[in-house]
């Protein structure tokens, strides 16, 4: 098969891609080899039609009128593609967890997510994206992303520093069923943690 042929796939699939989608290259790897897919993205991005993010992560452009420019790439969103291009599963903690709940309206200097997969570090555009190894399956990769962001957040703030009202926030976040999930998969959690989960869903468990 031809570049020019590689090159219509690629464009192809690009279009069901939402604007202001982050991806990798592993998003087109079944498509060609990853020297071939390399230059073809880097044409599209000289065109574009693409814009690098980092080193095998892009970007589809997205505009903004109100601003007249393209809007940069939110920094979970990047993680997430070098997660799925690597084969990890991640997940926000610490200060991260916190911001992307809303628990939290500072900006974190740096951008951090557990990880079944090694330390790294990333940077992009000054903000470092950390990479933490865990062994912590139980509260990675055993339990569903929202209810893995929720157990880092409680444990960012701390069991003495979780009231009613965010008790409160969490909960009205969930709908019943996240919650009826959430208190099932959560149960070999550490024990202080899982008590504030219990708290949270303790509406959908009762009503």
């Amino acid at each position: 098969m031809s570049k020019q042929k590689f090159t219509e796939l690629v464009s192809q699939r690009l279009e069901y891609f939402d604007d202001g989608t982050v991806f990798g290259m592993s998003d087109f790897a079944d498509i060609t080899d990853s020297k071939t897919l390399h230059m073809i993205l880097k044409r599209l991005s000289e065109d574009g039609k693409v814009a690098k993010v980092l080193r095998g992560v892009y970007m589809k452009p997205r505009y903004s009128k109100l601003l007249g420019e393209n809007i940069p790439p939110r920094i979970a969103d990047i993680a997430e593609a070098l997660a799925q291009s690597f084969g990890w599963t991640i997940i926000p903690t610490g200060a991260t967890a916190l911001n992307m709940l809303g628990l939290s309206t500072q900006v974190p200097a740096n951008y951090e997510f557990l990880s079944d997969g090694p330390y790294k570090t990333y940077e992009y555009d000054g903000t470092a994206i950390v990479f933490k190894h865990t062994n912590k399956n139980t509260e990675l990769t055993q339990v569903s992303k929202k209810s893995a962001l929720i157990i880092q957040a409680l444990k960012a703030l701390g069991k003495d520093e979780i009231d009613k009202s965010v008790i409160r926030k969490i909960a009205d976040s969930l709908s019943k069923e996240e919650k009826a999930i959430m208190i099932q998969e959560t149960k070999h959690c550490t024990s202080w943690v899982y008590e504030k989960i219990k708290m949270i869903c303790e509406e959908a468990i009762y009503e």
